[in-house]
């Protein structure tokens, strides 16, 4: 068992630990090999009612995705601490130099103490499941915070707070910073080298506000972009792909006139925002879909087809898009409003054929 945390006697963990405090109460700081996690925190307090216990409900589904996150990243992965409360025995012991104010010691711990998290389940139970597979995986290590906390009385209180606290990254910022996912990387490059998006995508946000200078977003286009090769999951791209992406988004900055209005600088972003509807996400994923459907139809000369869309009229104001990309006068993301707003476009340019998906009645 690794120095930092071994059994003290029979009954005693012991950890070198680093020791706050937050809001007047201590907490400790302790780094504890995996093959420990499971024993401590093999309590089943999952199981009891939502007003009894201090978590969530685990959701089975989360384990083999994180699981297969630390497999097939052995040198990469990386995880946050995890937040434990203690019912029990806890004394900390600090080094002998630093004097009884001293916050670098050793905190001992009793086996017979309760111990819930109050954040990193999910976390726990995958480190288990990748033990078993991969047992060499146990001399490594994760944080923990623990707090003492006697009878658990401040659990769910923490949980609530640790987790409304909380940010989640936007989804274009997690396309953005992804650097094992080939296809978001390929997507990221295509705002740097198709004409209409340098220096005009917003990198971090999922929709553009009043005030922004961006027309579109980046998770915007890589949505479009799956659409237009017809792939719904997908993080590796081959070449041939990413010449029939970069192709059709080139294609689409030369003939369409708004978009050219933002590549001269005769526009803009806000104004092309305010007074159209084809820099918006919704109206992307349309042009995704009919540029697939185009493409599958005229394999050969699919590019020449999509000047056609060169005529449509793209305002805001246009009865073409009411109850497809458009609602009460708000563009609203909807799975089938894109699939009609879609089928709308492909019919004003004259093609019989349609998206092909199964719609809800």
């Amino acid at each position: 068992m690794a120095r930092n945390a071994e059994a003290v006697g029979e009954n005693t963990y012991g950890f070198d630990a680093i020791r706050g405090v937050q809001a007047g109460k201590e907490f400790f700081v302790v780094i504890c090999p995996l093959n420990i996690v499971g024993k401590m925190f093999h309590n089943v307090e999952y199981e009891i009612s939502p007003k009894e216990r201090a978590q969530r409900t685990l959701n089975q589904s989360r384990i083999p995705v994180i699981v297969k996150y630390m497999l097939d990243n052995p040198k990469e992965y990386i995880f946050s601490s995890l937040t434990a409360a203690v019912d029990g025995n806890m004394s900390f012991e600090p080094a002998p130099h630093l004097g009884p104010d001293g916050k670098i010691g050793r905190l001992t711990i009793d086996m017979g103490a309760r111990f819930l998290l109050n954040d990193g389940q999910h976390r726990k139970h995958a480190i288990d499941e990748a033990l078993k597979e991969r047992p060499e995986l146990r001399s490594e290590s994760i944080s923990i915070m623990f707090v003492k906390d006697k009878e658990l009385k401040r659990c769910q209180q923490m949980f609530a707070d640790l987790n409304k606290n909380a940010m989640k990254p936007s989804k274009s910022l997690n396309i953005l910073y992804d650097q094992r996912d080939e296809f978001s990387q390929f997507v990221v490059e295509l705002t740097e080298t198709v004409e209409a998006f340098k220096n005009r995508v917003n990198l971090e946000k999922t929709s553009i506000g009043a005030g922004d200078t961006d027309a579109f977003t980046l998770n915007g286009v890589l949505d479009a972009t799956k659409k237009f090769l017809g792939k719904t999951k997908i993080k590796e791209i081959t070449d041939e792909e990413k010449q029939l992406a970069e192709k059709f988004w080139n294609t689409l900055s030369d003939i369409l006139p708004e978009w050219q209005h933002l590549i001269k600088k005769s526009m803009k972003p806000k104004e092309i925002r305010d007074a159209f509807v084809n820099t918006n996400t919704n109206c992307l994923n349309a042009l995704g879909l009919v540029g697939r459907v185009i493409r599958e139809t005229y394999p050969d000369d699919w590019a020449k087809k999509l000047t056609k869309l060169r005529k449509i009229d793209w305002s805001r104001t246009n009865p073409l898009w009411v109850g497809n990309l458009m609602q009460d006068g708000k563009l609203v993301r909807t799975t089938v409003g894109i699939e009609m707003g879609a089928d709308a476009i492909l019919k004003e340019c004259g093609i019989a054929n349609r998206v092909k998906k199964r719609r809800k009645k």
